[in-house]
């Protein structure tokens, strides 16, 4: 039951900010738009960067739930591109949003959590100090975050051979 109300309640964030365009969004704006109180909302969220980081990390469990690859890791590498190609425009709407700073500084330190999940999963950087992983890691994430910001359409005709050569350079290795 307390899923599914916090279900409710980000689909109605997301409604806002999506569809209907809302820069200011607001917990009333929120609890109108799903017919809750606000004490409801506040009983399963602390506040709306709160919210935002639940949905992340809920897409985030479903996109690694999915098959989408196994132990592929350049299949996994693509799948992530085209998940986030496929969520910018409804991201650029969520970031023209009051929270855009917040919503930044949340998906940098998720993305940065996830490329530190594959480091130790895959048991890379084994000759690297701890220092160096934290540089390695932040360095991966931004530029990956860059990337994306800046994708176009001829990225997308492209995407196997940067998703390829991506894949490359996070392993450490060199295309020939």
């Amino acid at each position: 039951m307390a899923e599914d109300m916090k279900k409710e309640i980000a689909e109605a964030a997301r409604v806002l900010l999506i569809e209907k365009g809302v820069k200011k969004l607001t917990v009333k704006d929120i609890v109108e738009e799903c017919h809750i109180t606000r004490q409801t909302f506040y009983y399963y969220f602390e506040n709306i960067p709160e919210l935002f980081r639940w949905i992340l990390e809920r897409k985030t469990e479903e996109l690694m739930k999915e098959e989408h690859g196994g132990n592929d890791e350049e299949a996994d590498l693509r799948y992530f591109f085209l998940m986030a190609i496929n969520a910018r425009g409804g991201l650029k709407k969520v970031m023209a949003s009051n929270y855009k700073d917040e919503l930044e500084a949340l998906l940098k330190r998720h993305i940065c959590k996830m490329f530190e999940q594959i480091i130790e999963d895959k048991n890379l950087y084994q000759d690297c100090s701890r220092f160096q992983l934290k540089w390695i890691v932040r360095y991966h994430c931004s530029a990956l975050l860059g990337i994306l910001e800046d994708w176009t359409d001829e990225d997308t005709k492209n995407l196997d051979r940067i998703v390829h050569e991506i894949y490359l350079l996070m392993m450490g290795k060199v295309s020939p």
